[in-house]
This record gives structure tokens, sequence and C-alpha cells, in this order.
């Protein structure tokens, strides 16, 4: 038996340059991990088959779920003899902006690769990811990085200085591919990445907070209204940085403070559907 942790991820920054000839966008985006993880295990089966079994009732256990994909994805390619029996410990959001699913298949590269002992390299792991999703590469081996092209080219910057984070996701559900649709090039108000990157060099924690944008989320605001609710709690309780994830719709607050973190989070218990408080990982 083999286990892995997949944790989340937030987008410090997000940006997108232009639409793409093959259908993507041109990202350039700043993303970091945090401790609210996903737990996975993994062991090998006496046939060919691919078993996923989860504690939530959201998450699909066949060829929908990125994690039978990616563990296909391994069996066909190295053309294993055995399959897999995979069990999913689930704590991250659905559908959330938080990479959940994305970091589930990164784990399972992982795990495939430990439990078969198949040598390769994270690099080696994350062109394979690549093929499943843009922020698979990242969460293959997390941290804090730059990711552009698609998402799939990672430049790795030093880590958030160590801070709390507080979740809010409300009880709705966004589509990423939707929110892409509506992005408009001619409203947009850019982020300024290379300023943030220079604050995570500087190891400058506030000044890392005042350059947190996301040209997602005045689309993702417009069509639930209850984003921007949950960010104005979270900026009147003292959150020192506050931002929608990915295409939403969790919505984080950094705090350098446990006490005010704490205080965003009881703010928030009863006015959101989802509340959680971590710490940022390094």
């Amino acid at each position: 038996m083999i286990y892995e942790k997949a944790p989340a991820k937030i987008n410090l920054t997000l940006d997108i340059l232009h639409k793409r000839t093959d259908g993507y966008h041109e990202v350039e985006m700043i993303m970091t991990t945090i401790d609210l993880s996903d737990r996975l295990s993994f062991e090998k089966r006496g046939d060919q088959k691919i078993l996923i079994e989860s504690d939530n009732r959201f998450v699909p256990n066949d060829k929908r779920n990125l994690v039978y994909q990616a563990a296909d994805l391994m069996i066909r390619k190295y053309e294993l003899s055995q399959g897999v029996t995979i069990h999913m410990d689930k704590n991250i959001p659905v559908a959330a902006g938080l990479a959940g699913g994305s970091s589930d298949a990164a784990a399972t590269l992982r795990g495939v690769n430990r439990l078969f002992e198949l040598g390769l390299t994270s690099g080696e792991l994350q062109e394979l990811g690549a093929t499943l999703g843009s922020d698979v590469p990242f969460c293959v081996t997390g941290g804090t990085a730059l990711a552009t092209g698609r998402g799939e080219k990672l430049k790795p910057l030093p880590a958030l200085p160590p801070c709390w984070v507080v979740l809010g996701k409300p009880s709705v559900g966004v589509s990423t591919k939707e929110v892409y649709g509506k992005v408009n090039f001619e409203q947009m108000k850019h982020p300024q990445t290379e300023e943030a990157i220079h604050a995570l060099e500087q190891q400058d924690f506030y000044e890392v907070c005042d350059h947190l944008e996301n040209v997602l989320e005045p689309i993702t605001v417009r069509m639930h209204g209850e984003i921007s609710r949950i960010k104005s709690r979270m900026e009147q309780a003292g959150g020192d940085g506050v931002l929608m994830s990915g295409s939403g719709p969790t919505v984080f607050a950094l705090s350098a403070h446990q006490s005010r973190a704490e205080g965003i989070y009881n703010s928030l218990k009863g006015f959101c559907s989802e509340v959680y408080i971590v710490r940022n990982l390094r």
C-alpha cells in the first residue's frame, strides 16, 4: 500500500494574455500550495482493472475522474500487467478553483510511479500530467511557481512567506470552461505579475498581498454575487490580502497573524457553506 497527499493550490495572480490557436488561453499565473489536502492510497490488483473508492458522493469512480484517467494513462503507457485500487479521502471541495481534481491526478501519477517502481522523474511525470489537465504539472511538485503557456510551463519561485489561509466556498459550482468563455480582453485589468514575483523574492508578505489579482474574478462575481459578499466580509474582518482562486468560487484571505485569521474564519461560519483555516506550504 502506497500513500500520497494531494494538496490544494491557490492563485496569487492569474492573468490571461490571449486566446491561442489550439483553443486554449495563454496564461501567466503564480500558484502556491496550501495545507488542505486529499489523501490517496494505492494498492496493486490481481487483474488490470482500475477501482476508485471515495468517501465523497460527488466524485465519479469512472473515466470522468482525472484520477482514473491518470492511472489508465500509466497502465497503458508502461504496459503494466496489474491494475490498481485507489482510495480517496476527500478534504478539498469539489469544483472550487483549488485544483482538487488536478492534485488528485498528480498524486496518482506519483503513487503509481512508486507502487510499480517505474523510476520516473518529476519532469517526466509533469509531461504526462500536461496531457490530463493544465494544472496537473504544477500539482506534481507543488510549492510556489510561475505557470505560463496553458499552465504547463513552470518556473519555481520562492515560497510565500509563512501565513494563515482562510478559505470560504459558497454553495455554488463553477464551470471553468464557462468562465473562460466569457473572457473579454478589452475590459481586463492585468495583474502586475513581475512586481508580485519581486515581492516573493524579497519575502515581503504585505507587498505580495498588495499584488493579488485574478482576471477571472470579475467574470465569476457577475455570475455568482455571493463571491463578492464573502470577499467583503473577509476584508472587513481584517484579511491582509483577499482574492478568488482560479475560476472560483472559493475566496481566500491571507493573514500574517493566527488570531486575525481565526477572526476571519469565525466571521464566515454560518455565512457560507464551507470554511477552512490552514497554513501555506513551504
